[in-house]
């Protein structure tokens, strides 16, 4: 793997435990971006948060490249969940990410000429790896029975599009794309990886189910400073094990 790696988060909150982790790090305000700098445990990173939608995602992704020669980037937040065997807190793997509202016909006219995108095999396995280290459980393999709590990881497919799926949204996406879950980053990040010959990780933590509204979604138990600890100490896992 290339010896600097991106990682990038919608929020602030997602991103901001691996500002603090790394080491010599120095912050700089450039195109649009906070951008932090340092290394962990040898590794170049750079990291920052790019803001919601697809825009923003793509135009983060691509300036980590271009500006910092990252080969490796790794996109870390919080989805709905479209998968019954999947609930909150349970985490996605995106091994396949699909647009929403896209014709994806036009999109593969342009370099790198996909419908869909991936994670990279080596990093989904990475994380896989981690997750089960971490005590996560296969939903594939043992979905939760009930009176199980044990947290699941799902090696899935993660649906992309500018809007915040609730309500009859729902059922159209799940029969759009057969996703496990939505989300509003994760296909933009792998279409730039692609486009620019650099792996990539896309991990959702599953926030709600698409059945409430984002000011509901904020308002409600789940914490996302509780998921941004776990996923801060993934993906820096990820990052020491592809070093």
């Amino acid at each position: 793997m290339a010896r600097t790696t991106a990682i990038i988060g919608a929020l602030e909150k997602e991103v901001s435990q691996i500002y603090d982790t790394l080491s010599e790090r120095s912050i700089v305000e450039e195109a649009g971006l906070t951008v932090a700098r340092g290394t962990f445990e040898g590794v170049r990173v750079v990291a920052c948060t790019a803001g919601m939608g697809t825009v923003n995602a793509a135009a983060a992704t691509q300036h980590l490249l271009s500006r910092y020669g990252a080969g490796t980037v790794i996109f870390s937040g919080i989805a709905g969940g479209l998968n019954p065997a999947l609930h909150i807190n349970d985490v996605v793997i995106g091994e396949r990410l699909r647009y929403l509202d896209t014709d994806t016909s036009l999109i593969a006219e342009s370099t790198p000429g996909l419908e869909e995108f991936a994670s990279s095999p080596v990093l989904v396995d990475a994380a896989e790896a981690v997750l089960r280290d971490k005590g996560f459980v296969d939903a594939a393999v043992n979905p939760a029975a009930p009176g199980d709590d044990a947290p699941r990881y799902l090696r899935g497919t993660i649906a992309t599009g500018n809007r915040f799926i609730t309500g009859d949204l729902r059922d159209t996406v799940v029969a759009q794309t057969s996703a496990d879950c939505a989300e509003m980053e994760g296909a933009a990040v792998a279409h730039i990886a692609a486009k620019n010959g650099a792996a990539c990780l896309v991990l959702r933590a599953i926030s709600d189910n698409c059945d409430e509204s984002y000011d509901a979604l904020c308002e409600r138990a789940f914490e996302l400073e509780d998921y941004a600890r776990t996923a801060s100490s993934v993906v820096l896992e990820i990052v020491r094990r592809i070093a």
